[in-house]
């Protein structure tokens, strides 16, 4: 696949001197999900206000599609759909005539039969005649996400697009975020519900303090730095772990009636059979076992406070 957005060395310094970027580098190739992750001022929404030209970088170079966002401001900007985290529409205005407002703006010419297909998609055909004060919060999120789409873009950012939105609103828009992929649409989703990153992302990065600390492909990144947990149930609660188990590294939970054991799945040895030799020597019965494996959560909260691990 062709690289649609690249960024090289990109940088923001506002006039206090706070440095909300710091050198972030990044090629995004065309019809690939990527989910940016961080947790809150780490500097993702000023990355994306920066690509769309919201906000003026300090240094660095942007292309979407080839065309430079400073040189080539409108071509850049025309390839472009942002739905951005505040709820900012005409109370009054209806919806169809909303979208279509929006569609005029980039100098689209008039075509109902495609804002027609794209309220269809986000299920807000119906409410077309609506004016926007009518309508739920879900819906006016859904409206965003019509605005965004309704002059055709090839890259689609989408920051923080199900905030307050209902889990099954939540999965409709993973089911329309596929749609839009397979249409060959790139997406780039800044999400604090890391369970959709773990749903639909090609590739996960991580953002903090202004720096892309990590950018990998999803299942690989999971498989690399992932972890495997045994939590074994006892028939009987601890106080403290047992001398012949201490050397497993293990953590009582459960009010002391579970044991966990976190393990390696790439190392040579995971250690689980000499633990559950040590369970019984210790004169240990178990009630149960269960293996869980380390989520992409777990990852990111990993990365974010500095643990490589």
């Amino acid at each position: 696949m062709s690289v649609i957005l690249s960024i090289r060395d990109l940088q923001k310094t506002y006039a206090g001197g706070f440095q909300a970027l710091k050198g972030v580098s990044l090629d995004i190739e065309q019809g690939e999900i990527l989910a940016l992750l961080g947790p809150n001022g780490a500097g993702k929404t000023t990355l994306i206000s920066t690509i769309c030209g919201i906000t003026t970088p300090t240094g660095g170079q942007v292309t979407v599609g080839g065309y430079d966002i400073i040189t080539e401001f409108r071509g850049a900007r025309s390839l472009i759909g942002l739905v951005p985290q505040e709820v900012n529409l005409q109370p009054f205005e209806t919806l169809m005539n909303t979208v279509r407002f929006s569609r005029g703006l980039f100098g689209k010419p008039r075509n109902d039969a495609y804002v027609e297909n794209v309220l269809r998609t986000l299920s807000l055909w119906d409410k077309k005649d609506n004016q926007i004060t009518t309508l739920s919060g879900g819906m006016k999120r859904r409206v965003l996400i019509a605005k965004a789409l309704s002059h055709e873009p090839r890259v689609l950012f989408l920051d923080e697009p199900t905030a307050g939105v209902d889990v099954d609103l939540r999965k409709d828009m993973w089911d329309t975020v596929a749609d839009l992929k397979a249409d060959g649409v790139t997406i780039i989703l800044t999400t604090h519900y890391i369970e959709e990153a773990e749903a639909i992302a090609d590739r996960v990065g991580i953002i903090t303090r202004g720096e892309l600390v990590l950018v990998e492909e999803k299942t690989a990144l999971m498989a690399r730095m992932g972890r495997k947990q045994i939590e074994v149930q006892l028939t009987a609660p601890l106080q403290s772990i047992p001398a012949p188990l201490e050397k497993y590294a293990l953590e009582l939970c459960d009010g002391g009636e579970g044991l966990i054991y976190t393990y390696d799945v790439h190392g040579p040895r995971t250690g689980i059979t000499g633990l559950l030799n040590s369970i019984a020597e210790a004169g240990l019965t178990l009630r149960d076992v269960q293996t869980r494996q380390s989520s992409l959560e777990d990852i990111f909260v990993d990365l974010v406070k500095g643990d490589p691990s």
